[in-house]
């Protein structure tokens, strides 16, 4: 069997390069990041012909090698170095057949340097609909190259692309035109003072801000005989290599692309004009919004309701069957219930990333940016900071990593700072639980108030964001040029496929990934609460069965009393009373407090943490809404989670900034830890006082 080969996935954005890598790869595929840096890395396996693998990289969109953002200084970076394990064998470079010059200067870069190179035109389907025809035997002649004509969504020319990848050695290496005639002279020079090194690759370290290995360009620029060019005459050779491919690009497409105007039917403007108008684009989007929120109600409800109720049962199995002791104890009533209160969100987080994947893949997220800068301009942000807020709805760790391609450092910086304002998958939990017990249930015009609330902590958490940028736009003296500009993608109908392993694989990162946090902090917390110090711990049956002697209590109120009395003196119960005077002002109990703290490893932890609490020492099991809707305020009687505290628990997990990882994302991003410090501060601060405010009016 023949070696595992390296295949590098590369194209502009948009171009339908990671529905050719789902359509390559399949399940079989990872997401990590680059070593050392934050940019996301998709990776998966390939089975070829013949029996042969090949490990398949998605690297980030670019649209040449002249990088302009630490995403594209990554391909470069990968390309040049020969010693990097992922250097690919072969580069496949994904081209969309309606914008195939601009698509072809990247390519005709990446065959400058000698790496056997395939070209994939995507979106084939498109070509009658377009008007458009190719000469393939004359384009593949030209550009010294094999073309694979590609349409993932009607699943052709996936097999041939395979067929060719696993026959990459047959691939001529030899450029497609001769850049360096730009300068013969400094070429020239060039190639005598560096007789052993590829042309083009010396070009690219000389020219780029990249780090290649060992190499450095004042190693160039020191040799003797070697002209050194200011940083002006490099830019302006730079355009003239930019025309010069252009030129090129010009005379093949002339005979091997032919466009019928006639022919072409084109409903994207008239789209544009109702999507991006400036009433009716947010009027639409709005009811977009408020879709997808009753949505992801209505819809998980009878999923929801069933994985509650199975986690009870489990559960109560669990104790029937096992015997008794810690080990049942810490199954029972904490792993379980703990692991329950983070299953049970799972149809709706699937839901809000369906109708994300929907929106990105259909080419309307594109407009929404576009739509959104008039608005962000005014407040110190750049249309392209929408993505990251948007983002943010499903974590603010990659959508802290979605500002890397803003250009103002200013811009960028506070899209940062307010970014984890913004709604993220994490909290949907604690949102939903609490909105389920204090908000009734009912309806306005079709609508339901829970929904309608949902959507409302949203639009704060987004205005607070917009809001704050604003401040920080006044405050921050840093000057930093800015300008925007958006491709507008081509609408199409999201591909089944893609939106499916969109949905398991970011489901699947959610799970797990805060899965892994609650196993171990619940573990911890049935420790805590299972176990304490001293008489009043050790002694509680005696203690409370003297102090209840003349109540004539039931053995199950006895044993819920004594239960109680336990946890109240366990670890747990001593460092919740210690904390309790600062949070009692808010509406909330020791039991709360708790669980605010521990879920600032992650703030969906809360739930899971409540439930693991109410669990120690009970022995009737019941869903986790059931127990916190029993809970009891031990101050003012009645329910703990009435509408005062359950607004306040709402606004305060709104504004503060409950996540660890989070903050090591923006530490690494500002190379400080000034910004995530005053982050912190600031935030938990700002949500302390809201929430403060909104318990004293409503109680």
């Amino acid at each position: 069997m023949s070696k595992q080969i390296n295949v590098a996935l590369i194209g502009n954005p948009n171009t339908g390069k990671t529905s050719v890598f789902n359509a390559l790869t399949g399940l079989n595929q990872k997401v990590g990041n680059y070593p050392g840096i934050t940019v996301e890395k998709k990776e998966g396996i390939c089975k070829l012909p013949r029996g042969v693998k090949a490990h398949i990289i998605d690297l980030p969109g670019t649209y040449s090698l002249n990088a302009s953002s630490l995403d594209e200084n990554v391909v470069i970076e990968l390309l040049l170095n020969k010693n990097d394990k992922d250097f690919p064998d072969v580069a496949v470079v994904v081209s969309d057949v309606e914008n195939l010059k601009r698509n072809l200067l990247l390519f005709t870069q990446i065959k400058d340097l000698e790496i056997p190179t395939i070209l994939v035109i995507n979106m084939s389907d498109r070509m009658a609909y377009k008007g458009i025809s190719l000469n393939i035997d004359f384009l593949e002649q030209k550009l010294e190259t094999k073309i694979a004509l590609v349409s993932t969504r009607k699943n052709k020319g996936i097999n041939e692309l395979k067929d060719l990848i696993a026959n990459f050695k047959n691939l001529n290496t030899k450029p497609c035109l001769q850049a360096s005639e730009i300068d013969k002279a400094y070429f020239d020079g060039l190639r005598k003072a560096f007789p052993n090194q590829l042309l083009y690759k010396l070009w690219l370290v000389i020219t780029q801000d990249v780090n290649f290995g060992k190499v450095d360009r004042n190693t160039y620029e020191s040799v003797a005989d070697f002209k050194i060019k200011s940083k002006s005459d490099l830019k302006r050779l730079q355009q003239r290599e930019t025309i010069k491919r252009y030129q090129f690009i010009n005379e093949i497409l002339k005979e091997g692309q032919t466009i019928d105007l006639k022919t072409a039917k084109d409903l994207r403007i008239k789209l544009d004009r109702i999507l991006t108008h400036k009433v009716w684009g947010y009027l639409i989007f709005g009811i977009i919004l408020l879709t997808i929120f009753q949505a992801i109600y209505d819809w998980a409800e009878v999923p929801m309701d069933f994985i509650d109720s199975t986690f009870a049962s489990l559960s109560e199995w669990a104790k029937s069957v096992l015997p008794e002791g810690p080990f049942s104890s810490l199954i029972t009533e904490g792993i379980i219930p703990g692991l329950g209160g983070i299953v049970i969100f799972i149809p709706q987080i699937a839901f809000l990333f369906l109708f994300i994947s929907i929106l990105e893949e259909s080419g309307y997220m594109s407009r929404v940016v576009f739509l959104m800068d008039r608005i962000m301009r005014k407040f110190g942000l750049s249309g392209k900071s929408v993505v990251p807020l948007i983002s943010g709805t499903a974590c603010a760790i990659p959508a802290i990593m979605a500002t890397r391609n803003i250009e103002s450092w200013k811009e960028r910086l506070i899209t940062i700072l307010v970014t984890p304002f913004t709604t993220c998958s994490a909290r949907l939990p604690v949102y939903l639980i609490i909105i389920a017990l204090v908000i009734p249930e009912g309806r306005f015009i079709g609508l339901s108030y829970q929904a309608l609330t949902l959507m409302l902590l949203y639009l704060i958490g987004f205005a607070t964001a917009v809001g704050s940028a604003y401040l920080l736009n006044k405050i921050l003296k840093i000057k930093s040029k800015s300008f925007f500009v958006i491709e507008m993608p081509n609408y199409k109908l999201p591909l089944p496929r893609n939106v499916a392993l969109t949905v398991v694989e970011k489901t699947k990162a959610f799970v797990f990934g805060a899965g892994k946090i609650i196993l171990a902090i619940s573990i911890v917390l049935w420790f805590l609460a299972s176990y304490g110090p001293g008489e009043a711990f050790n002694n509680a049956e005696t203690i409370v069965t003297e102090q209840y002697a003349t109540a004539n209590l039931s053995e199950a109120e006895l044993q819920q009393k004594i239960a109680s009395h336990k946890l109240e003196h366990s670890f747990i119960g001593i460092t919740g009373r210690a904390i309790e005077p600062a949070i009692q002002p808010l509406g909330y109990d020791w039991k709360i407090g708790i669980a605010i703290v521990s879920s600032f490893a992650a703030r969906e932890v809360f739930v899971g943490t409540l439930a693991t609490i109410y669990s120690v020492g009970s022995d009737e099991e019941d869903t986790i809404k059931n127990r916190m809707a029993g809970e009891v305020n031990p101050i003012l009687g009645g329910p703990l989670f009435n509408l005062a505290s359950g607004i306040s628990l709402l606004l305060f997990y709104a504004f503060a900034m409950q996540c660890m990882s989070t903050l090591a994302i923006v530490k690494r991003e500002t190379n400080s830890w000034k910004w995530p410090f005053l982050q912190l501060v600031i935030m938990s601060g700002f949500a302390y006082i809201v929430a403060l405010a909104a318990y004293q009016l409503l109680k």
